[in-house]
C-alpha cells in the first residue's frame, strides 16, 4: 500500500468528507501504532539509560511496514524509579515479619469462650472447690437424728468405736417427732423410720427384695403388672396412701403380682367423690391376676356412674340406700367374673378374687367413710392407739349374696382416726401377728402421716410364713 492511499483511507475514516485543512504528512499509521505502543508497554525495572534502550526494539516498525522515521516525538516524563540494588550488588533475600505463635484453639480468648467440640483439660489450681469446714459430710444427710458439734472431716477414716454409736439410731425401737422437728413433715415422719429386716424371731424364707421378672409376652405387653404401685391424696381433713406390692414368694418365683389397686376421683368440687378399690386374687389361681383388675374395674366403673346419686346418700346418711346400691354393683362385678371363667374354661374359684372399697366424699364437712367388699381382706380402724378389726368384731353388716358374703360399713370418722383397708395378705397377718399391729400402732402415732416411701416401708414389714401380695389404702384424719 503506498503512502497516498493510507492517507486517504485514513481520512475517510477519521475525518469527514468536508475536512478543512491538510492532513499533516508526518501523522500517519506507523507513527500513530508506535506512539500506542509506547504507553501500552510496561517499562523494564532498570535504570533510565537501560529503559531507553530497552524500548527502541518494542516499538520498531512492523516487518512488512517500510520505516519512517518522520518528526522526532515529544521527550516524556520519565517513570518514577523504586529504590532497589545497586547493579552488581547481590540480591538479598526476603524476610518474613515475626509473627506470634498459633493459638491454641482449645483456649479462650478475649470473650472467655473457647472453641467448641474440643476436649479442655482440667485447670488445676485454686479455681477448684473447696470444702468448707463447716460444711456437712455426706454421711450426715442419712443420719435420721440431728447432730450436735461441729462434723469430723470427710478425710478421717471411721474411728473403733463409730459403729456402736451409730447402733441406737437404728434401733428396731420407733422415734416420735420430737419438738426439734415439729416444723417437717418428713423429719417427723420418714426420717425416724427405723431399718426393720423382718418382725418375729424367725427370719422370712425368701429375699427381702425383688429377684426375677414376670415372663412376658410379646402380644400383650399392655398386659404387663409392675411390681409395686404407690399413691397418695390429701383433701379436705384427711390424707390418703396406697400401696400394692408383689410378694416375697411371687418375687422369688418371677411371678406377677396378682393384686391389683385402683384410685380414682369422680366429679370435682366439694361434689367429688373418691373411690378407692383393691382385690386380691388366690396364689394358687391361675386366672387370679386378671380377675383382681377386672372386678375392680367394673366396680370403679359402676361408682362412676352413680357418683352424683352416692355423694348425696353419704352426706344425707342414708346407708340403708347406700348398702343396697354397693351390694347390687358388687353382685354385678362377681358375675361378670363368673361369666368370664365360663368362656375361659375355668372353675367359679380359679377366677375370681377379694374386693375391698373405701368412698370418700371430698366435702371437708362430711366426715363419712363408707366401706364395702367381699371376699378375703380386711378393715381395721387405729384409734387411740389400738387396733380395731371393723369385720371380726360383729360392727360390719354381712349380707348374703356375694363372694363369701358382702361387707358393708358406714361410720363417721374422728380427728387422729387411721382407717386401714387391706387385701387378704396383709389382713392375715393383722389378725395372727400382735407384732405387726403393734409395730404399725407405734410408726402411724406421730400427728403427721407418713410420706410415700415411710408408707411403703411400713406396708412391706415382713414375717416369717406370710410371703402373698400386699395391698394397703389408709386414711389419716385430721
Amino acid at each position: 500500500m503506498s503512502q497516498q492511499g493510507a492517507d486517504d483511507w485514513w481520512q475517510k475514516l477519521y475525518e469527514g468528507p468536508d475536512a478543512g485543512a491538510e492532513p499533516d504528512p508526518g501523522d500517519t499509521l506507523d507513527n500513530r501504532f508506535r506512539s500506542a505502543a509506547g504507553v501500552t508497554t510496561d517499562p523494564a525495572p532498570v535504570t533510565a539509560p537501560a529503559v531507553a534502550s530497552a524500548t527502541a526494539p518494542a516499538t520498531g516498525p512492523a516487518p512488512d511496514l517500510a520505516p519512517d522515521p518522520g518528526p522526532p516525538e515529544p521527550p516524556r516524563a520519565p517513570e518514577p524509579l523504586l529504590p532497589g540494588p545497586r547493579q552488581g550488588d547481590p540480591v538479598p533475600t526476603p524476610t518474613l515479619p515475626s509473627l506470634p505463635p498459633p493459638r491454641d484453639p482449645r483456649a479462650g480468648d478475649a470473650t472467655g469462650y473457647a472453641l467448641g467440640g474440643v476436649d479442655v483439660p482440667p485447670v488445676r489450681g485454686p479455681e477448684l472447690p473447696v470444702r468448707h469446714p463447716e460444711a456437712p459430710s455426706p454421711e450426715a444427710w442419712f443420719d435420721p437424728a440431728p447432730r450436735q458439734g461441729p462434723v469430723a472431716e470427710p478425710e478421717r477414716g471411721p474411728e473403733p468405736e463409730a459403729g456402736p454409736e451409730r447402733g441406737p439410731e437404728r434401733g428396731p425401737e420407733p422415734v416420735a417427732a420430737g419438738p426439734e422437728v415439729a416444723g417437717s413433715e418428713v423429719a417427723g415422719s420418714e426420717a425416724v423410720r427405723p431399718a426393720v429386716s423382718h418382725l418375729g424371731d424367725r427370719a422370712p424364707t425368701y429375699a427381702p427384695e425383688p429377684g426375677a421378672l414376670p415372663p412376658a409376652d410379646p402380644a400383650a405387653l399392655d398386659g404387663l403388672t409392675p411390681d409395686t404401685v404407690l399413691e397418695g391424696a390429701r383433701y379436705g381433713t384427711y390424707t390418703l396412701r396406697a400401696a400394692s406390692l408383689r410378694g416375697d414368694s411371687a418375687r422369688y418365683r418371677g411371678e406377677a403380682r396378682r393384686d391389683f389397686l385402683l384410685t380414682a376421683r369422680f366429679g370435682s368440687g366439694d361434689d367429688a367423690l373418691i373411690l378407692v378399690a383393691l382385690a386380691g386374687g388366690d396364689r394358687a389361681a391361675p386366672g387370679a391376676a386378671e380377675a383382681a383388675a377386672e372386678l375392680c374395674r367394673t366396680v370403679a366403673s359402676a361408682v362412676g356412674r352413680s357418683q352424683d346419686r352416692l355423694a348425696e346418700d353419704i352426706r344425707a346418711g342414708h346407708r340403708d340406700a347406700l348398702r343396697s346400691g354397693l351390694q347390687r354393683l358388687t353382685d354385678r362385678g362377681y358375675g361378670r367374673l363368673r361369666a368370664r371363667a365360663a368362656e375361659l374354661g375355668l372353675a367359679e374359684s380359679a377366677y375370681t378374687a377379694g374386693l375391698r372399697g373405701l368412698l370418700l366424699p371430698v366435702d371437708p364437712r362430711c366426715r363419712t367413710r363408707v366401706c364395702f367388699g367381699a371376699g378375703a381382706g380386711g378393715l381395721f380402724r387405729l384409734r387411740s392407739g389400738q387396733w380395731q378389726d371393723l369385720e371380726s368384731d360383729g360392727s360390719a353388716e354381712d349380707t348374703e349374696g356375694a363372694e363369701g358374703g358382702f361387707r358393708f360399713r358406714a361410720a363417721v370418722a374422728r380427728p387422729g382416726d387411721t382407717l386401714l383397708l387391706c387385701s387378704g395378705g396383709l389382713a392375715e397377718p393383722m389378725r395372727e401377728e400382735a407384732a405387726l399391729p403393734a409395730e404399725l400402732a407405734a410408726r402411724w402415732a406421730a400427728q403427721e402421716p407418713p410420706g410415700l416411701a415411710a408408707f411403703l416401708a411400713d406396708t412391706q414389714l415382713r414375717l416369717k410364713g406370710y410371703a402373698d401380695d400386699r395391698t394397703a389404702a389408709a386414711v389419716w384424719e385430721a
